[in-house]
């Protein structure tokens, strides 16, 4: 009795420790790094969106039952970041795995070119997706007296966060309007900080390429007034012909309270991935971006969200598409 006793609990302990196994096994997760932008941004937000739609971690729903269509065992996780040009360094060095970021932050990194002529080209680039356009936004300060890109010569500016896209494309301006960085009083700030330095009243203007509307100038209308200034006329034309990644665009009116339309430019925000993660991997993210259930998400997530649609997907990409991804477009029939 006691040997059958003994053999029933060996052979019970070795099953539990059985099944322990198979559902450890089961339970493999996968973690990828998605690097986004500034909190108060719209990279942040877009990127958590996103995330939640290739996550699929072990118990999800399943993706038929209106649950997660995901990779199964990926979860992604959101990471802030000054913005795309650390995003892109970040997939270089394998700090992470994919990225959101503009379009010719993408381009020049991938060719060695524009504001990476002194570095080697970074090909682990690849794309997933276009997303949707960013666009430039000039904020000032109504009471500063700043009425025109030329009227900031001398005046506080925050012209981005030192690292990000924004910083690049203020320059970029700056120089179509026949001035540069020396002619302001600079500052490199992230937008909450630029935000509230111009609702304390201590900066007076700061740039911010972003899909509108960008929860920090939405909040900063709420206590303080302020106009977006226009990005037009023969500079705009200039920026255009010399900057094929840039597209003349407006800002509705009401998008922000008390500002009306304004001409502007802008440039398509689009999701990167590197080079080495595995084809499968991608193509099933991919094919979880664009499912029909991801469509809930996009839309009610932000309002950049409802503006990411398949038909633009492969709309101006600055990099080769991954094989994951290109396989998917080929077989829906949207790449020939």
């Amino acid at each position: 009795m006691v040997s059958f006793l003994r053999l029933f609990i060996v052979f019970t302990v070795i099953s539990i420790g059985l099944a322990g196994a198979d559902r450890a096994a089961a339970q493999e997760v996968t973690f990828f790094r998605i690097g986004t932008g500034g909190t108060s941004g719209t990279y942040y937000p877009i990127g958590g969106i996103i995330a939640n739609i290739i996550s699929n971690p072990p118990g999800s729903l399943d993706c038929d039952k209106g649950g997660s269509c995901g990779v199964p065992g990926l979860v992604a996780m959101v990471q802030s970041s000054s913005g795309s040009i650390v995003n892109v360094e970040g997939i270089a060095s394998g700090a992470i795995e994919l990225a959101l970021s503009q379009a010719d932050i993408a381009y020049w990194a991938y060719n060695g070119s524009g504001l990476f002529h002194h570095d080697e080209p970074n090909i682990s680039l690849r794309a997933i997706a276009n997303l949707y356009p960013e666009s430039v936004h000039v904020v000032v300060r109504r009471d500063a007296g700043i009425k025109n890109i030329a009227d900031i010569s001398g005046k506080r500016v925050s012209l981005g966060e030192k690292g990000s896209g924004t910083l690049v494309e203020s320059k970029a301006i700056l120089q179509a309007y026949g001035l540069s960085p020396d002619d302001v009083r600079p500052r490199y700030l992230r937008t909450g900080e630029a935000s509230l330095a111009v609702s304390e009243g201590s900066l007076d203007a700061f740039f911010f390429v972003a899909g509108y509307p960008v929860t920090a100038i939405s909040d900063l209308t709420r206590n303080t007034e302020i106009d977006l200034l226009p990005i037009s006329a023969k500079p705009v034309d200039s920026l255009v012909t010399f900057y094929p990644f840039f597209t003349k665009s407006m800002i509705p009116a009401g998008t922000y309270e008390g500002v009306g339309e304004v001409a502007t430019i802008s440039i398509g925000a689009q999701l990167l991935v590197a080079a080495g993660i595995e084809d499968d991997i991608v193509y099933q993210m991919t094919a979880a971006l664009w499912h029909d259930n991801a469509r809930r998400l996009l839309d009610n997530g932000h309002a950049k969200g409802r503006e990411i649609r398949l038909e633009t997907a492969l709309d101006g990409l600055a990099v080769p598409l991954h094989p994951g991804a290109e396989r998917y477009y080929r077989e829906i029939g949207l790449l020939k």
